[in-house]
């Protein structure tokens, strides 16, 4: 059975390459989605803030979360779930989804579950 693995990154992100480089070195064909190119859909958010929740998804030590303000502002789910829209730089990347497995940020162990 042939595994339909998406990962949702950037370019730049060093974990993202790290991901991509995990399914490389196993033969594992992948799709990337470039999040500065092509913003992920609100049903694809919602996918993995139902399973990990809003909190889990952030990159709370990013530049971009700092700069944002969000140490400090108060901001409803809906609000911060606009501000991901608009900037990527804001989540735990790389995002995967293998079938119904789905894992956030630099996570090889979820990655390695997903092949089984």
């Amino acid at each position: 059975m042939a595994l339909n693995v998406q990962i949702f990154g950037m370019k730049g992100s060093q974990a993202t390459r790290a991901a991509e480089r995990f399914f490389k070195e196993r033969g594992i064909a992948f799709h990337f989605v470039d999040l500065k190119v092509k913003p992920m859909s609100p049903g694809e958010i919602k996918r993995f803030v139902d399973r990990f929740g809003l909190p889990a998804l952030l990159d709370t030590e990013g530049k971009a979360y700092v700069d944002a303000g969000l140490k400090y502002l108060k901001v409803t789910e809906r609000e911060l779930l606009e501000k991901i829209e608009r900037d990527p730089k804001l989540l735990r990347l790389p995002m995967l989804r293998c079938g119904n497995h789905l894992s956030v940020g630099q996570d090889e162990a979820a990655w390695k579950a997903m092949l089984t």
